[in-house]
């Protein structure tokens, strides 16, 4: 038997072994950065609450430095080697001192909130399949897209930039911290939410993603409070109601109305300046007046009889006893008609 193959038939189950070995090393590393994938936020948070609590204790013994430092400068004060300015600036480093503390004391609390509710989230995702969408940066990539989405709303709307123009306006001081912090987070913002990553970039863009939608809040209730102020817009809800559907209906129609009251006063503009001039008419002559509508006679009256006043006899003619004498005689009317021909004066 050739040697070879009997080397092959003695050492066959090499192969397989070698391909079972490679097959569950490649579905442990696959399930190993799934699993970084889920505890990233986990991790980042962890990391996070450790660097607060390092930037508290350091703050501590910043206070107790300046409050040192405090001492010292009041007892050479007294001892006339130092002015009072120089108390006073040391007295400002212990306050500031002090409110550095308060404020990595605040940010200790707030990571272990982030760290609590990381928890949570992770303990949530264990049970079921590692779904793309639900993992930490998909999920914060996600949030950053929906401010963006919120911001170009204002952007490519007519409407909007007619109702709103403080939010594409870079002087207005919101407007312009906003977009610095969109900037920040764009440098921070990752390719793929895919990518592998620090749980310290986690962080980094973490926060960079909350300014941002703290920034755009801002931004929009300013925009609101110009609109409001400069052109006169109907109270609404504003962007700091409960409800956020219902000012973004008010905000349409804000946008709506303007944008129809500027186009209607074009039109009448536009109308005003194409019509044609008339020439005044021309005035009539003096001597010529208005002669007075004759008025159909009465059916109901009944014509006068001739030789009869007004307020005499109908029969006679003549004037009543109340009437004076000397009263002139009523004009004689046109003969009153009849049925049968009448003849022929003389």
């Amino acid at each position: 038997m050739d040697p070879v193959w009997a080397a092959i038939a003695e050492f066959w189950w090499i192969g397989p072994t070698m391909i079972g070995a490679g097959t569950l090393g490649w579905i442990g590393l696959r399930r190993g950065r799934s699993t970084k994938a889920r505890r990233l936020a986990y991790d980042a948070s962890r990391d996070a609450l450790r660097q607060a609590r390092q930037d508290a204790a350091a703050a501590r013994v910043g206070v107790r430095v300046a409050r040192a430092e405090l001492s010292q400068v009041q007892a050479e004060a007294t001892a006339g080697r130092a002015s009072h300015a120089e108390v006073a600036a040391a007295r400002r480093a212990l306050d500031a001192a002090q409110r550095n503390t308060r404020a990595a004391s605040a940010g200790v609390r707030a990571r272990r909130a982030n760290l609590s509710a990381d928890r949570v989230a992770l303990s949530a995702q264990s049970g079921r399949g590692a779904d793309p969408a639900q993992l930490p940066l998909a999920r914060l990539m996600a949030t950053d897209d929906a401010i963006t989405a919120r911001w170009m709303q204002y952007e490519t709307d007519a409407a909007r930039q007619l109702a709103f123009p403080a939010l594409g306006d870079a002087r207005v001081p919101t407007t312009a911290a906003f977009l610095a912090e969109l900037k920040t987070t764009r440098a921070l913002r990752p390719a793929a939410p895919d990518v592998r990553i620090t749980p310290a970039q986690f962080t980094a863009y973490r926060d960079g993603v909350a300014r941002l939608g703290r920034a755009f809040d801002a931004a929009e209730a300013e925009a609101w409070r110009l609109a409001r102020k400069d052109r006169s817009a109907p109270a609404g809800p504003g962007p700091d109601a409960a409800a956020p559907a219902a000012w973004v209906v008010s905000a349409q129609e804000i946008a709506q109305n303007l944008t129809q009251s500027v186009l209607a006063r074009g039109a009448e503009a536009l109308a005003r300046a194409t019509a044609p001039r008339t020439q005044p008419a021309p005035p009539e002559h003096p001597a010529k007046s208005e002669q007075p509508a004759r008025q159909p006679p009465d059916a109901t009256t009944r014509p006068t009889p001739p030789n009869a006043s007004p307020g005499g006899d109908q029969t006679t003619g003549t004037p009543r006893a109340d009437q004076a004498s000397d009263a002139p005689p009523a004009p004689p009317v046109w003969p009153i008609p009849s049925r049968s021909a009448r003849p022929p004066r003389p």
